[in-house]
């Protein structure tokens, strides 16, 4: 497939520092109707994951997203969908059911909810931003390939979308409650970095064609209630994290067990920035293309910010 060449996010940032780097990412195929012009006012936001829409992250996000004045809408799985990356189901039906006002449930993926999203509760005109968490746990380094919540935002770049993955967690495992109130600071910043793409975009999209942002923010404080320590412009971490044995039983079935075993850290990648407590935002998109270019324009963008 012929890819076209769009220029790096830097070019519609203001303020971004001239820095060389590698080719600009490739333009995912637009295949949905594009989003309007973002403005001074509400976005319109389509709220996916991959731990079920009515786990307590997606719940969190969508109370404080609408308390931050946006339209938002819940098209997520019906179950938990975690590591599913971004499969797509084959089958030549689905079932989805609206439980409440502003909430969709398909039986299916991240990524079948979000084209489902984008083709019948959004038919005609597109969001303007969908998110997809926030995330229990992280979604770093090679977590992040076969994370579900980074395949629903894949799924809306593949459309043409702007898309942010957000997760909550480090790579140790915290008691859940922990985790869950970490998400509130979670959100606290995806609201402030929404509002900074939406000031810098003016009157265009959020980001560039094709584009989106992986955020990782860590578990701070023996409650999780802590801040960050900051805020960092990251890449994906080209290590693998999760490593499965296998112990044959001898009877035909193998025995599984995963383990974290973490290798030292990339300087400036995401495993670095979430273990010293730093808020990880890396740039990403549809065909894994990402490079230099925009990570420099990530650190443009979040410049200033704070947890």
């Amino acid at each position: 497939m012929r890819r076209k060449r769009v220029l790096p996010l830097a070019a519609l940032l203001l303020c971004a520092p001239a820095l060389a780097g590698t080719a600009p990412a490739a333009a995912a195929p637009q295949t949905a109707p594009a989003p309007a012009p973002a403005s001074g006012g509400p976005l319109r936001i389509l709220l996916t994951n991959d731990d079920g829409y009515d786990a307590p992250g997606i719940r969190k996000a969508f109370e404080r997203l609408t308390a931050a004045g946006h339209d938002v809408t819940i098209v997520a799985p019906l179950t938990n969908q975690s590591g599913t990356g971004t499969k797509v189901m084959n089958a030549p039906s689905v079932t989805v059911k609206h439980p409440e006002p502003k909430v969709w449930a398909v039986d299916g993926t991240p990524g079948d909810s979000v084209a489902f999203g984008l083709a019948e509760v959004f038919a005609g005109k597109a969001p303007d931003l969908v998110v997809s968490g926030t995330n229990f746990g992280p979604n770093v380094a090679g977590l992040a390939t076969h994370s579900g919540t980074v395949g629903g935002a894949v799924a809306a770049l593949e459309h043409g979308v702007p898309a942010i993955a957000l997760s909550t967690g480090g790579l140790s495992v915290p008691d859940p409650v922990t985790t869950v109130n970490a998400m509130g600071p979670t959100l606290d910043f995806a609201v402030k970095l929404i509002d900074r793409l939406r000031s810098r975009a003016r009157s265009g999209p959020l980001l560039p064609q094709g584009v989106g942002l992986n955020v990782n923010h860590p578990v701070v404080g023996t409650d999780g209630k802590g801040k960050a320590a900051g805020v960092s412009a990251a890449f994906q971490d080209p290590q693998t994290v999760l490593e499965p044995d296998f112990t044959d039983a001898g009877d035909g079935t193998w025995k599984m067990t995963v383990k974290v075993a973490l290798r030292p850290a990339a300087r400036g990648g995401d495993v670095e920035a979430v273990s010293a407590g730093r808020i990880a935002v890396s740039p990403m998109n549809g065909d894994w293309n990402t490079g230099p270019a925009d990570q420099a324009v990530t650190s443009a963008l979040i410049s200033g910010l704070r947890p």
